[in-house]
């Protein structure tokens, strides 16, 4: 009788170890379609936000003429004109706002899951407020333009960044504590930005002002370039790097566990966010709450499942560029940065969500 029950009792504990393997399989593969479905979904979505900014404008460009053209058709007696004001003016510009967008949304979702804290935005952290203050400097101080302003921008990103980082450390970086210091180095940071704006001469602080919030009024094939080839490198190891964010949320000693070297994953991971920021910024300047905006949207189209970092680079292309057309077009003869949009957007929803916190602190 033994050796008859016992194959059943086995068959019936691999039975359900079986099922749930399964369900989990099955769970997997659902969360796997849905993120696909919802990339492909926000791809075609840039994809029209793009025709669209290519066609509408003073000049209009219809939609046939615009295909011919991308194609290297030719369309007859205005293809001069076509040409110069596509591949001139409008083309740079709206490829300019999707890689910002790309780098800006990235940044901003490693930043957050890896610091485990919805508000662990560079916006927030001062990452971004660096640097401003660079370029900012380097406007005001040295009259700098162009290059130099970027080159400037991108080293303060990367030296705010290792303030923090520095400031943080004790015996390994806590997320509340990084985040707690990087609102402080923020907030000094914009201190001496409104100060360098004060003592600067008109023409710099115009200059500075619109720098600081953020456009894409001069962009050109040589952001267009240089954009392509740090995000070239910037793009895959970020998204091989993240592979590493669910063992990090599970806590360093559980993550230690798994044979993850925290440390040194946690300091390439936002070497790499760091990096984003900073090329985003030195070609379009600070575009406000894009980096903020980006992880938790793409985390609700995502249905709650985990956040994927992907997914929220795509959105930030569709921020950036939606809002960028926005600023154009929807408010009649009068154009706006993109930083103008972005930050009417984000702000509301940064209120929303402290308030939310605070409830949720109050147990309400």
């Amino acid at each position: 009788m033994t050796r008859a029950t016992t194959p059943t009792a086995a068959g019936r504990n691999s039975g359900a170890t079986s099922d749930d393997v399964a369900l989990v399989s099955h769970a997997r593969r659902r969360e796997r379609a849905r993120a696909i479905t919802v990339a492909t979904g926000l791809a075609l979505a840039v994809t029209a936000m793009l025709l669209a900014a290519l066609a509408v404008g003073d000049f209009r460009i219809g939609i046939p003429d615009l295909l011919a053209r991308l194609t290297g058709q030719q369309v007859g007696a205005l293809q001069p004109r076509i040409d110069y004001v596509l591949f001139d003016l409008r083309l740079p510009r709206a490829v300019t706002g999707i890689l910002v967008g790309i780098a800006f949304g990235l940044a901003g979702s490693l930043f957050q899951r890896l610091l485990r804290n919805p508000l662990a935005s560079p916006d927030v952290l001062g990452v971004s407020a660096g640097a401003s203050a660079a370029a900012v400097l380097a406007i005001v101080a040295f009259g700098a333009s162009g290059f130099a302003v970027s080159a400037g921008a991108f080293t303060g990103a990367v030296a705010a960044s290792a303030l923090i980082y520095a400031l943080a450390w004790q015996r390994g970086i806590s997320g509340y504590r990084l985040v707690l210091i990087g609102i402080g180095v923020n907030a000094a940071l914009l201190a001496a930005v409104s100060f360098l704006m004060t003592r600067a001469d008109m023409t710099d602080a115009q200059q500075a002002l619109l720098w600081r919030t953020g456009s894409l009024y001069d962009s050109s094939w040589d952001h267009v370039t240089a954009l392509l080839g740090c995000l070239a490198v910037l793009v895959p190891a970020a998204l091989l790097l993240a592979r590493a964010l669910p063992r990090l949320q599970l806590g360093d000693d559980s993550a230690r566990g798994l044979g993850l070297p925290v440390e040194r994953t946690r300091l390439a991971l936002l070497l790499v966010a760091t990096g984003l920021i900073g090329v985003g910024t030195a070609a379009a300047g600070p575009v406000a709450f894009v980096a903020f905006l980006s992880g938790p949207i793409a985390s609700r189209l995502l249905g709650g499942a985990r956040p994927g970092v992907a997914v929220a680079a795509l959105v930030g292309a569709l921020v950036t560029l939606s809002s960028d057309f926005a600023a154009q077009h929807l408010f009649g003869d009068q154009q706006f940065p993109v930083g103008v949009v972005t930050g009417a957007v984000g702000a509301p929803y940064l209120l929303w969500l402290l308030a939310k916190s605070n409830h949720a602190g109050h147990g309400e």
